[in-house]
């Protein structure tokens, strides 16, 4: 085969066109060596590079002009060119080569794909070519026309390079031609797939066209030209080329005809028409030069002497390619300047959407740092209540706990906090205890504080204010708690039910006292709901912190570096935190089951304040029992009666000997009674504290910075875990592997541009 031929020396002059030279000068050049840069770094898999492209009709000669404004000359065996299109870029370097590369249909199967890939030939002759185009046909599965199971045409692509230092700057494509009709070997199938590639082609706005019509046939009926129109209306890029001239009859209105639409007059396109007059079947093999002069002579008699100069022959053609390419680049320049930034700013965003590069555990360690820097940023945020991050916005109509606003955490956990205040005070207790024989009120804190008074006599409205937010926090918690029901009863059942308890408690006490351990026994099954409110309001908690580092880890990391990191490490803190506040309330559930012990000096305040509260009470209806009204006569004003209301000694100490109580253990049950509301109060006030500080703030809240993902979390991880962790997948890494080459070669574009045009 060609390709596997020994090498030989290259000889410059086998491929040398100097004619071609005419098709440039310096400043074209100097534009023109811009997009060969951009070709030869690859950017024309990428960016639309400015191209001539030669299509028309089947046998309409494109060949034979690509032919004539190259000077290359291509296989004359049937069918060869037009099956699949041909690339020739003609390329300016000091060594002269023919390379050949087939660049795949991009509907090709992967492995198909890949074959063609491997096809790459270099040859030293034109004469090779033939051979060379053989090969590549196969290769493209194109069989005989008509043969079992062959395809007619393809839409993978023949790319010819032609180096050498008489070369110029040019791309030229050789398009299949158009079918007018089908038949044995020219399917529907085909008819539109050429079109489709003719359309794709010459839809590109960088692309010169050069529609081919044939004089053998009427214009009117040869597709190409509607199809030019309808991707290039006013002809701004379109220069028509008439071929085969010498088939018109002297004198004839098919002569007229055809002059007409040479001098634009019929159909019209802005860049104009052209006429050449190709090779004969009988001049097929001549040389170039043979070539040129016969079509100068050919012009130079009858009728043909009326028509411009610049508008017949292929010397003038070249020279109008000339100057309409470099009219064309110039002005397609800023555009594809803007192309390249913008294709070169996407690329970037695609990278920077894939993240930090992390390939090596070194990156990997890097790339998990800046997430958990990150990461411990917003958590530390969180938990101190500064949310002057944007990450922190809020929705104001929406409940505190909601969704929407579990991202202020510190907010979040204040207002749980406040509604466990609320509900250990308004239901902590076993039995809700009136301050009379049928009341229901509650007996107030001793306190001088009347707003500590005020927040114990009624829950806050905060923890009122959503009943629904908090329900949902706790259907979402792991664990189904349900504490004991309160019982409500009068002053006079709270008596009776510890003296039941004062007379199974009694020890060596005299009558009149009771059994120290009493208020033990009175407090102890009073509290009894205190662990289970306790525990739901932790679980919800800590349903609040997992939901919301959830919410920071998914706001600074990809989804599946995420999922890693909760199975790796944060799923266990988060247990092992909730699994430790719930070890601390066992330890101060095992405190309250010791012996009594307060040193607040609220807990005597309370009782004395009751017990004044008491005798006040008990004194005023004495004393009203005690009154009695006394009619006098009065002289002063007049004669007549005054009534008047005086408090009887006697009985008044009559009420007061009747109302001490007998029943000593009926006594001592008040006084125990009072004695436990007292200190159940104190215990209160000090569990609540507990649990929201030792609890909820020590294990649950102020740790999550530190024990979630912050960077000396990193720095003690393995590499394994590094590794598992932060490696990219597979398809990550091929993403960026594509996006970084897109990006190099869109880079050197903009270098490239940038030295040529001076930074435009």
């Amino acid at each position: 085969m060609v390709g596997t031929s020994s090498p030989k020396s290259v000889d410059p002059g086998a491929f040398s066109t100097k004619s071609l030279d005419t098709l440039q000068s310096d400043s074209q050049r100097k534009l023109l060596d811009v997009v060969d840069k951009f070709r030869r770094d690859g950017l024309a898999d990428i960016l639309k590079l400015p191209q001539i492209v030669v299509c028309g009709n089947q046998s309409s000669g494109k060949s034979s002009v690509l032919e004539a404004i190259t000077e290359i000359p291509f296989p004359r065996k049937e069918n060869l060119c037009t099956r699949f299109a041909t690339e020739i870029v003609l390329r300016r370097d000091v060594t002269s080569s023919i390379s050949t590369t087939i660049i795949s249909d991009k509907n090709r199967p992967d492995v198909e794909k890949e074959t063609l890939r491997k096809f790459g030939r270099v040859i030293h002759d034109f004469s090779e070519l033939p051979d060379l185009m053989d090969e590549a046909t196969q290769m493209m599965g194109i069989g005989e026309i008509g043969g079992p199971d062959s395809r007619a045409f393809s839409r993978d692509v023949l790319r010819i390079e032609i180096c050498g230092p008489d070369r110029p700057q040019l791309t030229l494509i050789d398009l299949p031609g158009l079918i007018q009709s089908t038949n044995k070997s020219q399917t529907k199938q085909d008819v539109e797939l050429i079109r489709n590639m003719v359309r794709e082609y010459i839809s590109n706005e960088l692309t010169i066209i050069l529609a081919v019509v044939s004089a053998k046939d009427d214009y009117a009926n040869q597709g190409i030209l509607e199809r030019c129109r309808e991707v290039d209306s006013n002809g701004s890029r379109t220069l028509g080329i008439i071929t085969k001239p010498d088939f018109i009859r002297a004198g004839s209105d098919n002569e007229k005809n055809w002059f007409e639409l040479a001098q634009n007059r019929d159909i019209y396109f802005k860049l104009g028409w052209h006429m050449l007059r190709n090779r004969g079947d009988g001049e097929l093999d001549s040389s170039f030069e043979q070539r040129n002069a016969s079509e100068e002579a050919f012009f130079a008699e009858g009728n043909y002497r009326e028509l411009p100069r610049d508008m017949i022959g292929i010397s003038s053609l070249k020279t109008r390619l000339s100057q309409l390419q470099y009219d064309h680049l110039k002005k397609e320049l800023p555009g594809l300047k803007k192309e390249l930034d913008d294709k070169l700013k996407d690329v970037t965003e695609n990278l920077d959407r894939l993240g930090r590069k992390r390939t090596t555990v070194s990156e990997q360690r890097l790339f998990l740092t800046s997430i958990s820097t990150a990461v411990y940023d917003l958590l530390k945020s969180a938990v101190t209540g500064n949310y002057a991050d944007q990450f922190f916005s809020a929705n104001m109509n929406a409940a505190i706990d909601s969704p929407e606003n579990i991202r202020r955490l510190r907010a979040v956990i204040q207002h749980l906090n406040i509604q466990f205040a609320a509900k250990m005070r308004k239901v902590g207790s076993k039995y809700r205890i009136g301050s009379s024989q049928h009341g229901h009120s509650h007996v107030k804190d001793a306190s001088d504080d009347s707003e500590l008074e005020d927040v114990e006599e009624s829950p806050s409205r905060e923890a009122e204010e959503d009943d629904t937010a908090t329900e949902s926090i706790s259907e979402a918690t792991s664990v189904s708690i349900t504490a004991p029901p309160q019982k409500s009863l009068s002053r006079q059942a709270a008596i009776s039910w510890v003296l039941k308890v004062l007379q199974r408690s009694r020890g060596s006490e005299l009558p009149g006292n009771f059994n120290p351990m009493l208020i033990s026994q009175l407090f102890w099954e009073q509290s009894e709901r205190w662990e289970m409110l306790a525990l739901e309001h932790i679980e919800r908690v800590a349903c609040v912190c997992d939901k919301f580092v959830r919410c920071v880890l998914q706001h600074a990391a990809a989804p599946e570096i995420v999922t890693r990191l909760l199975e790796l490490r944060i799923e266990g803190a988060l247990e092992s935190s909730l699994r430790t506040s719930k070890e601390e309330l066992r330890k101060i559930i095992a405190d309250k089951a010791g012996h009594p012990m307060t040193y607040n000096h609220y807990y005597t305040t309370t009782i004395q304040k009751m017990r004044q509260d008491k005798y006040s009470r008990a004194l005023m209806r004495m004393t009203d029992d005690a009154k009695v009204t006394v009619d006098k006569k009065t002289w002063a004003a007049g004669s007549g009666y005054t009534s008047q209301t005086y408090i009887d000694p006697q009985i008044l100490r009559n009420k007061i000997d009747g109302s001490i109580e007998q029943d000593m253990d009926k006594f001592s049950a008040e006084e125990a009674l009072d004695s436990q509301i007292a200190y159940y109060k104190d215990e209160l006030k000090y569990f609540i504290a507990a649990i929201t500080k030792q609890v909820i703030e020590r294990h649950l809240v102020s740790t999550l910075p530190f024990n979630i993902l912050s960077p000396s979390v990193v720095v003690e991880l393995s590499d394994d875990d590094i590794e598992y962790v932060a490696a990219e997948p597979a398809d990550t890494t091929h993403q960026r592997a594509h996006f970084e080459t897109r990006k190099a070669l869109l880079e050197q574009g903009i270098t490239t541009f940038r030295r040529a045009i001076g930074g435009r």
